[in-house]
């Protein structure tokens, strides 16, 4: 929790140092944006059209987003591990009724916020399970990906692991949208645990 608190601030650093968002390979100032956020910038040759410009925090914000990154990644690797091992994933993350109905009441009942029962409350459901898959299978290794694709270390040493991306802006606009995911998927996951009772 602590590493993604960090890699959130330090990524809003990032972000606030260049808030405009390309696709392909090059992208600066003088490149048509696919999008730009609606801030101001922490560089004064960025226009976003206010009329000042915020101090830059660009250089310590890409060491602890960098240093936070890596105890994020090893701490995912020991939990895959975990997973695998003592078949977490297979137990508790295959879902074990994966027809639409099952799917639909799911969703239904969260979006009612209606308490598990009994049995219910002692595993995962169909909606939480691919949830789960999604993140830890889908959106950590997509953001890792992407955040590396940006390095122009790994770009020299393996240039197919950009290139499938669309380049190093496409893999910094990806990684963005993949970020905001895994935001939204703590906010989500925070509010159900203090809905459903912390101590439940």
């Amino acid at each position: 929790m602590l590493c993604f608190f960090a890699l959130l601030v330090s990524g809003i650093e990032i972000v606030i140092s260049h808030p405009r968002f390309y696709w392909g390979e090059a992208g600066n100032v003088l490149t048509p944006p696919l999008f730009k956020l609606p801030i101001p910038a922490s560089r004064s040759s960025v226009s976003t059209g206010y009329g000042f410009v915020l101090p830059d925090q660009n250089g310590w914000s890409r060491y602890l987003h960098f240093q936070s990154a890596w105890v994020a990644v090893l701490t995912g690797l020991l939990y895959a591990i975990y997973g695998v091992f003592t078949g977490h994933f297979r137990k508790n993350l295959l879902p074990d009724d994966l027809s639409w109905r099952a799917l639909a009441k799911d969703i239904a009942n969260h979006l009612r916020f209606a308490r598990p029962g009994e049995a219910e409350a002692c595993s995962y459901n169909v909606l939480q399970r691919l949830t789960y898959l999604l993140v830890i299978f889908v959106l950590f290794p997509l953001v890792i990906w992407t955040g590396l694709a940006m390095s122009p270390a790994i770009a020299s040493v393996f240039p197919s692991a950009v290139a499938v991306l669309g380049g190093q802006q496409s893999a910094r606009t990806i990684h963005f949208f993949d970020s905001i995911f895994l935001l939204l998927f703590l906010l989500v996951h925070v509010v159900m645990v203090c809905v459903s009772g912390f101590r439940s």
